[in-house]
């Protein structure tokens, strides 16, 4: 799923690359992306595009006052096409969710692969009208340490689940909570408002690390390589039974319904590995 540096790089790209070019057309392909009916995606056609952000996961182009908002969801991305073909796409045909055309012949493509479908694109006078955006809660590199401990003190409930819930912190999800908890080295299971101060301190100074260094990465990357370049530094997410890159020690894995953490016994849970609730139903 892309999460904050991502979708900050590809924030940066278009502004790079898109900004200033009139959209001349859109063309939907995947009906149950769009969220929204007025303004109609037609609306856009023939208005430059002014501005582009980010709230949390959300990519917010600006196309002259009205919003292009997209959420990637799982398994979406954006590919960015010089020289797009005339004919629009079929509907239903592929991964191809909404296809942007620009002015000067280039554009981009929204896909999401797999079967389940996630992706969400909403045209709005404002990004407020997005019910997701109105939820979330202060931006993960904008909150302070002061705030951030607030924010779990008031928590209950895992650390993991508080990382990962939005309208408490946006922009981080299951790759970087993941990564986050093991720079801090902390028990995805801890509960978040039992963290000591030195906890606090640690877990707040790995997210803003982990996110920073994460960022720099990304950013001035082509779109195309910017997944990759995730992957790559990765410390433990999506490296179950690999090494641990500072310890040696196995990467563990629990599986949940529709997800699944990553971690290392001997950096975050004193050595004893965590129950595995799906193992343990099919062990019955």
């Amino acid at each position: 799923m892309p999460e904050l540096p991502e979708v900050e790089a590809l924030t940066a790209f278009l502004r790079t690359n898109a900004v200033g070019r009139v959209v001349t057309r859109v063309d939907l392909a995947a009906v149950q992306a769009i969220k929204t009916f007025d303004p109609p995606l037609s609306a856009l056609g023939g208005l430059e595009l002014t501005g582009v952000a980010r709230h949390g996961k959300f990519l917010d182009l600006d196309v002259s006052g009205l919003h292009l908002v997209v959420h990637l969801a799982r398994a979406g991305w954006l590919h960015w096409r010089t020289g797009l073909p005339p004919a629009p796409p079929k509907p239903g045909k592929g991964p191809l969710a909404l296809r942007v055309h620009l002015d000067d012949g280039n554009g981009f493509d929204l896909t999401e692969q797999g079967t389940r479908k996630g992706l969400a694109v909403y045209v709005v006078r404002t990004p407020a009208a997005v019910p997701g955006i109105a939820r979330l809660g202060p931006d993960a590199l904008e909150v302070d340490r002061e705030g951030f401990a607030a924010l779990l003190a008031g928590r209950s409930g895992q650390l993991k689940g508080a990382l990962t819930d939005q309208t408490l912190l946006a922009g981080i999800g299951n790759a970087y909570s993941d990564e986050i908890l093991h720079a801090a080295r902390l028990s995805p299971f801890k509960m978040a408002d039992k963290l000591t101060d030195d906890e606090m301190l640690r877990l707040y100074d790995a997210m803003r690390a982990t996110l920073t260094e994460a960022l720099a990465r990304q950013v001035g990357q082509q779109a195309a390589t910017m997944k990759g370049e995730k992957r790559s530094g990765l410390q433990v997410h999506a490296r179950t039974g690999l090494p641990c890159p500072v310890c040696g020690d196995t990467v563990r894995e629990v599986s949940f319904a529709d997800t699944s953490l990553q971690y290392c016994p001997t950096c975050q849970t004193g050595g004893k590995p965590l129950a595995d609730r799906r193992m343990s139903k099919l062990l019955r």
